[in-house]
């Protein structure tokens, strides 16, 4: 009986550094390389976002979302597994 498009992430902020450190475990090796902000971006892009999933907990969804580093290795174990 409950029907809609949802706009969501995981109502979970997380970071690019986050990202990258369980790219880089995932691979056993690598770093992080800090480059300056472009200064003709500035403004222009959005730093912090973090979906309110309220509306999808309020239609009865109610399972967990995997975290970015469940998600990362999921993608890479299954990205590495179809090359062989």
């Amino acid at each position: 009986d409950k029907s809609g498009i949802y706009n969501l992430g995981t109502g979970r902020s997380q970071t690019f550094n986050e990202l990258a450190n369980a790219v880089i475990k995932w691979h056993g090796k690598g770093e992080i390389k800090y480059i300056a902000f472009p200064e003709h971006l500035a403004g222009a892009y959005q730093s912090f976002t973090e979906a309110d999933i309220s509306k999808l907990r309020e239609a009865g969804y109610a399972a967990a979302f995997a975290t970015v580093e469940e998600g990362v290795k999921c993608y890479l174990d299954t990205l590495n597994s179809a090359r062989h």
